[in-house]
């Protein structure tokens, strides 16, 4: 049948170029725990980071085959992957990864977006959530229950949450005090740059 149903996102390339870019996407995701790229792609690569740490936390002989074949520079990557990443996420049972949208990075105004490890030391997620009780205990205010369930959300399986919390929180109400409220301004970027004529 024609035009049955879509399995996942071609990305406009063939097969090989497809699982190359992916396999791009996951090592540098989890060399650097945290990557942007457009959103099409991120959540592609995101499906493939899931599978990768499952393997990690089987820490099987085929279960390292199998790693090995999905990542550029396996022996750079394996041993974080069925070390560190595995003792993290071994209570955790799915959902190791996130997608955050972000603004256009582009100038073709491609919908962009950050992929990053959970729980890990650059969450955003958790930075967001900290800064948030920074800002509430500075107003005097109570915690909402959105940030409650954030809170909740952010140190379920993380080990020292409290601590790691703590001294986040710290951090931003250090920053407020001192002036420095983290903002950066967004300017758009042009599309189309204007072009000079040669008349």
């Amino acid at each position: 049948m024609a035009g049955g149903a879509i399995k996942y996102r071609h990305l406009s390339r063939n097969s090989a170029h497809r699982k190359a870019l992916l396999r791009n996407l996951v090592t540098s995701l989890i060399e650097h725990e945290s990557i942007s790229t457009t959103w099409h792609k991120a959540k592609e690569a995101q499906r493939v980071a899931d599978k990768l740490i499952t393997l990690g936390k089987k820490n099987t002989d085929a279960s390292r085959r199998s790693a090995m074949g999905r990542l550029f520079r396996p022996h750079e990557i394996l041993p974080k992957l069925f070390g560190p990443l595995r003792e993290r996420y071994a209570d955790r049972p799915g959902g190791y990864t996130r997608v955050l949208r972000i603004e256009p990075l582009k100038e073709d105004q491609a919908p962009s977006a950050i992929l990053e490890l959970v729980d890990g030391p650059k969450d955003m997620r958790f930075a967001m959530t900290a800064r948030t009780i920074a800002k509430a205990q500075a107003a005097g205010r109570k915690i909402n229950d959105m940030t409650a369930a954030n809170i909740h959300k952010v140190t379920r399986f993380r080990k020292t949450a409290d601590k790691d919390l703590e001294e986040m929180v710290e951090k931003f109400a250090e920053m407020e005090a001192a002036g420095d409220f983290g903002d950066d301004k967004v300017e758009k970027k042009k599309v189309y740059p204007r072009q000079e004529r040669s008349r």
